[in-house]
């Protein structure tokens, strides 16, 4: 079993009542990755996943001083059950607009740029695949599909629920 971030773009609305309703929020979630497959384009898709990528995407962001926590969320949605490992977070209208802008002024070259594989295994990044020398290009596909999928997120006016399931 595999470890994968989800987001879930969000109206206010749906924001507000995700944060009265946890339970209506996963079943909502739930429904809306039952509808989408893979397929659907990140700028017209409500779920994303970026799979196993979380915890590398998440350290290198860290690394370069990405301002927003794109990787877990920053608010955590109140008496919420763990929707896989942990309870869901979420980001607000305004930090989703700031981590889209951050995100299409930054390329992968640029976020993977000095980082040594050692440095990841000794960090226990998820999960443990740096002794390949092309280790590092796993997750360059998935950053400009998250950048699109955060900008068209920004673009409606929308925040995002985050979980690892």
């Amino acid at each position: 079993m595999s470890i994968n971030g989800e987001y879930l773009r969000v109206t206010p609305g749906e924001l507000t009542r995700a944060l009265e309703d946890p339970e209506w929020a996963l079943d909502f979630a739930a429904g809306i990755q039952d509808q989408e497959d893979e397929e659907t384009a990140p700028a017209e898709a409500r779920h994303f996943t970026t799979h196993q990528t979380w915890n590398l995407l998440d350290f290198l962001l860290k690394r370069s001083g990405f301002p927003v926590d794109i990787a877990y969320g920053e608010e955590l949605i109140p008496d919420a059950d763990d929707w896989g490992y942990d309870p869901p977070r979420y980001l607000t209208t305004e930090r989703v607009r700031l981590a889209a802008e951050k995100l299409s002024q930054m390329t992968y070259d640029e976020l993977i740029h000095g980082v040594d594989r050692a440095e990841l295994a000794a960090a226990e990044i998820y999960p443990q695949i740096w002794d390949s020398p092309t280790s590092l290009e796993w997750a360059r596909d998935l950053l400009p599909a998250l950048a699109e999928f955060f900008h068209a997120a920004a673009s409606a006016g929308h925040a995002i629920v985050i979980w690892l399931d």
